[in-house]
C-alpha cells in the first residue's frame, strides 16, 4: 500500500494529509502567525522555514520523510503579476 504526503501552503498556514492506499490517516494545519512570516518578503523566502514546519510536524506524530512513496503539493508561484 502507497504511503503519500500531501502538502498546502496557504497566506497563512500549510495544512498537510498523509494517505495509506486512499484512506487519510492524518492531516493538520500548521498555522503561521504574521509576527513569524513578516521576516519574508514573499512565499518563496518562506521555504526553509515551512519545510522545518513540515518535518517537525510529521516528526512529532512518527512519520518520517523516508517512508512516503510520493509527495505532492499544491500551489506554486504565481508569474501573472
Amino acid at each position: 500500500m502507497y504511503k503519500i504526503l500531501v502538502i498546502n501552503p496557504g497566506s497563512t498556514s500549510t495544512k498537510l494529509a498523509v494517505y495509506e492506499g486512499e484512506n487519510e490517516v492524518f492531516n493538520d494545519t500548521i498555522r503561521h502567525s504574521s509576527k513569524e512570516l513578516s521576516k519574508y518578503n514573499n512565499i518563496i523566502e518562506q521555504l526553509d522555514f515551512r519545510v522545518d514546519c513540515i518535518l517537525n510536524t510529521l516528526l512529532v506524530n512518527n512519520f518520517l520523510l523516508s517512508e512516503f512513496d510520493a509527495v505532492v503539493g499544491r500551489g506554486g508561484q504565481n508569474s501573472w503579476n
